[in-house]
């Protein structure tokens, strides 16, 4: 018998008088090269040393001496969106990532969902016989499918890596990171006591999985995509990394960013007639401050430079292992950061990021008091936007902007077996859509018109390919539009049109920035980008008509590309949110044991809340941990200390404690009740049994999330960082838990606040 479509296959009665047929094992193009794609996160244009900075990161600079800077790398002024277009190879809203996957909503530029229309790079690269790989941030998946069943089509595994390790979500403490290997959640392999921290721990891994890989299958080519959790906040380092810059930053950011263009000019990284900015309306010069503010901010930086000079130190080891093992010249390694430098610590940095993003200012008192923790394991700290303005010289802002110190970082390119040329500058207009098919071109690959038995969307970026033989070969395109948060900008040919639009919500901007809030009147300037490198003069005085047809042509773009419709503020995009898949009730069962529960799988606390423990206490005074969600940076806990009963909270590193009596012998009920005023706070009666042991008010409103990364809830014990200082993690409880309750009386925001919903949709 022959089998049908298997010309070379005969089955007989014997293998004697049989044929075999074997899988022809998918080959990738003869020479493809290994591919490492680094992403750095929140990384300004003038922060790393080969572009400007007096910051040691010899490993980064190892690469640009080796290989190419390119000086007109763009990007999204965003992480989420960027990393889409990255890892797609199209515009962030065409694959649904107009903003955070933290956030999505009901319309096609913005569901946080890339579409199987877009199949990615890794998947792409997998299935021409490539091994894939990631490490590090992830945050490419929507808010509600980050829980330990998922869905995961759109964790790294489900996108095209055969192997994950990081963290899912937008940023995560350094010291004690909420980690996921492949498709379940685990926890770190050490303590910060026993030095443990994230970025060292990211590179072991890849180190692990290149070793991994070559041992096994040294013929296959791999790629290794490497986003470190740094530059993002926190800023934290191991305390030798930020002591070697003591005083180095106390002449501040004016002094910082005169010397840092002074050497942009002489390295040739900007051309000679470049212009640097001027500093925004508002931002104090450094001068004027007072000395302990000064003292205070230096010390910000101080930090963020060890931060990143760790960060070098960690990708140099991986680099450092390539070279041991020989294939460092036949890797191509693409260096990148994901947006500029943030502003997102705000005007006096914030000793607690979290603070910040609730729109709440640190008290300055409090900065100076726990300066010497900036760093540490007790902070989760950013430093001030002047420094984030510093860190993007010569150009105008930061991240979230689409002006280009939001959009222009950092691009590396090293190669030796590929690029002839070494430590040349490229000044090719090019954007983050464009390293996809860079790589493809790079490794000899075509892009596919279905992937999975899914038409493709082309892919909008070109590739730099051209570019990595000849300086002077043109760009592959010449228009881009840009928006984020409403800030809206175009690049045509020679030309760019950028929007003075502020977003809404973010504390004290309004008043550094002299833009508008209207997206019918935001003024378009327009600057001539061959003549003016920096964005620093506004042309559309002399050219109206410039101006108008940028406008157009961004109009035209964003109908193209799923833009629309726009939004400049949170509540904005709250109200147009994707509903929870998880099935609306009045009350959540846990049960100990098992994996920690990601936030999205708890029920909002801050509208009130009922908790229950059904427990059987141990002989002796009940003590440990009944449940805990978060940390000292943010976070709660219901916990018996020497036969107390108590429920804490930490917000944003601010401890408020409500104590109980003791818990009688022989309870099976334990309790904290939580009633809500209408004017935020309330009481907190705690109960064993339904007799009330205390009560005392909460005087401050509980956060609608407890943390960006997500904070997990766990059941009996703690782990990581405590929420006070008042026991130390895991802490477990000392009796057997059957199991948690709570009873939520009143659905708050993102579990669809039907008040603030409506009366927003009315408007």
């Amino acid at each position: 018998m022959t089998m049908k479509g298997h010309d070379e296959l005969r089955i007989g009665r014997t293998i004697a008088d049989s044929t075999p047929s074997f899988h022809a094992p998918t080959k990738p193009p003869e020479g493809a090269p290994n591919v490492v794609l680094v992403v750095l996160d929140d990384t300004g244009f003038a922060q790393l040393g080969c572009f400007g900075s007096d910051i040691e990161t010899p490993a980064i600079d190892g690469l640009a001496g080796g290989g190419l800077r390119y000086n007109r790398f763009h990007v999204t002024a965003l992480c989420s969106p960027t990393r889409a277009c990255i890892l797609t190879g199209r515009n962030h809203h065409s694959v649904g990532m107009g903003f955070l996957t933290d956030v999505p909503t009901g319309f096609p530029g913005y569901n946080g969902r890339i579409p199987t229309s877009a199949a990615t790079l890794p998947r792409i690269l997998r299935d021409v016989g490539y091994s894939t790989m990631a490490v590090g941030k992830w945050h490419l998946a929507p808010r509600w499918d980050l829980t330990a069943s998922g869905p995961f089509d759109r964790w790294p595994l489900g996108l095209g890596f055969e192997r994950y390790y990081g963290f899912p979500g937008g940023d995560t403490n350094q010291y004690s990171p909420n980690l996921v290997r492949d498709n379940h959640f685990v926890d770190p392999p050490r303590t910060p006591d026993e030095g443990y921290h994230l970025t060292e721990d990211l590179a072991d891994e890849a180190i692990r999985m290149i070793g991994a890989q070559q041992q096994s299958t040294p013929h296959r080519p791999f790629f290794l995509y490497f986003a470190t959790g740094a530059m993002h906040a926190p800023h934290q380092a191991p305390s030798e990394w930020i002591e070697r810059y003591h005083g180095r930053f106390d002449d501040g950011w004016d002094a910082w960013r005169e010397h840092t263009f002074d050497r942009q000019r002489e390295s040739g990284i900007v051309p000679p007639d470049t212009v640097c900015t001027e500093r925004p309306r508002g931002l104090e010069r450094w001068d004027d401050l007072p000395a302990e503010k000064r003292r205070l901010f230096a010390r910000q930086m101080e930090v963020f430079a060890g931060f990143l000079s760790h960060t070098d130190h960690q990708i140099g080891r991986v680099l450092r292992h390539l070279e041991e093992r020989g294939i460092l010249d036949e890797t191509l390694v693409i260096l990148c950061s994901d947006n500029g430098a943030s502003a997102e610590g705000g005007l006096h940095g914030s000793f607690n990021e979290h603070a910040w993003a609730f729109a709440q200012e640190d008290d300055l008192d409090v900065a100076l008091a726990r300066m010497s923790e900036l760093g540490g394991h007790r902070a989760y700290n950013h430093y001030s936007w002047g420094w984030a303005w510093a860190g993007n010289t010569p150009l105008r802002l930061w991240k979230r902007y689409t002006w280009l110190g939001g959009v222009r970082t950092p691009l590396i390119v090293h190669w030796p077996n590929g690029i002839a040329a070494r430590g040349e500058v490229r000044s090719q207009f090019c954007h983050a859509i464009d390293l996809a098919p860079t790589v493809l071109e790079a490794a000899g690959v075509d892009v596919p018109t279905v992937v999975g038995g899914h038409e493709q969307q082309p892919m909008h970026g070109a590739s730099l390919f051209a570019t990595f033989r000849d300086a002077t070969a043109p760009a592959a395109r010449d228009t881009q539009y840009f928006e984020m948060l409403g800030s809206r900008a175009i690049v045509h040919g020679r030309w760019k049109a950028t929007t003075d639009h502020v977003s809404q919500g973010v504390p004290d901007e309004e008043r550094l920035l002299d833009g508008s809030r209207d997206f019918e009147t935001d003024h378009w300037a327009v600057f001539d980008l061959e003549a003016d490198f920096s964005e620093a003069h506004d042309l559309s005085a002399d050219h109206p008509e410039i101006a108008a047809s940028l406008e157009e042509r961004w109009w035209r773009e964003a109908g193209e590309f799923a833009v629309l419709p726009l939004d400049d503020s949170l509540i904005g995009r709250v109200v147009a949110m994707e509903p929870s898949p998880h099935p609306t009730r009045p009350s959540w069962v846990f049960h100990p044991g098992g994996a920690p529960i990601a936030e999205e799988a708890t029920p909002s606390l801050t509208g009130g809340f009922v908790l229950r423990a059904d427990v059987e206490l141990a002989e002796g005074a009940p003590t440990g941990v009944l449940c805990a969600q978060g940390d000292w940076t943010n976070g709660w806990v219901f916990l018996a200390l020497e036969g107390e009963l108590h429920w804490m909270m930490n917000r944003f590193g601010v401890p408020h404690r409500i104590a109980g009596g003791m818990i009688p012998d022989g309870a099976r009920e334990l309790a904290a009740h939580y009633t809500r005023e209408p004017t935020g706070g309330g009481p907190v009666r705690l109960l064993a049994d339904g007799a009330v042991l205390g009560e005392a008010r909460l005087d401050v409103d509980l956060p609608f999330r407890w943390q960006v990364g997500g904070a997990p809830l766990r059941v009996g014990l703690d782990a990581g960082f405590p929420v006070t200082d008042d026991y130390e993690a895991p802490f477990p409880f000392s009796g057997r838990i059957q199991r948690i309750t709570f009873e939520v009386p009143r659905l708050t925001f993102f579990d669809a606040d039907a008040d603030v919903r409506s009366a927003l949709a009315s408007e």
